[in-house]
This record gives structure tokens, sequence and C-alpha cells, in this order.
């Protein structure tokens, strides 16, 4: 039986020794420009992109991912478009409810045996 090798431990760090210290916790957006300009550095140094995603500890789909979504964005920007996610989700909920309610109280509304919007009130 094979075990597992450790390049698919991604959510494992592993210490300079090898051994495991458990699940990775999630970067903050600003930590994720900090590691991205900290690549930016490395590479324009000729190091490679494998070589890069060691030092900053993280995978190289992880990095390309970063890439794409903070790519040349500020720490302050980076704030306000996570600010924007969670007012947007909020947003969505109260939509969501909104909507539900409006369904129920058509529901009620309706005259029983008659489906939603026969009457021709709504």
């Amino acid at each position: 039986m094979r075990l597992a090798s450790t390049t698919r431990l991604s959510r494992w760090k592993r210490c300079s020794s090898g051994e495991s210290r458990g699940f990775r916790t999630r970067h903050t957006a600003e930590q994720i420009i900090r590691k991205l300009k900290t690549a930016e550095q490395l590479i324009a140094q000729g190091k490679t992109v494998a070589d890069v995603c060691r030092v900053i500890e993280v995978t190289q789909p992880t990095c390309h991912r970063w890439q794409q979504q903070y790519g040349g964005m500020q720490a302050e920007e980076a704030r306000r478009l996570t600010q924007l996610e969670k007012e947007n989700a909020r947003l969505k909920k109260l939509l969501a409810e909104a909507e539900l309610e409006k369904a129920t109280l058509k529901d009620l509304v309706a005259p029983s045996g008659a489906p939603c919007g026969a009457t021709g009130n709504f």
C-alpha cells in the first residue's frame, strides 16, 4: 500500500524538518498582497515560480489564483473588495428573504383551489 506523497498534502503546513503542523488558516487580503509583492521581487531576482511558491509557502495553483484575483491591488483596495463582497452577500440574503415572504403572502391571499396569479391581483 502506497502512502500519499507530501505534494498531495497541500492543506498541511510542513516544517523544515518535514513534520506537519495541521490545517492552515485562510490568508487575509493584506497577507496575500504582501506575499504577492514578495513573489514579484523574487521573480525579478531570477527565481523560478516553484522556488518562489516554496518561499511564500503556497502551492503554484494558489499563487496563480491569487495573482488573478489580487494582482496589482493595494492592501486598502483589497480590504474594500472584501467589505463589498460581504455587503453583497448580506443584500442577496435580504432579497431572498423578501422574495420568500412575498411568495408566502401571495399564497395566503390566493383563493383556495385557484393557482397563484389566477385572480389577477398580483
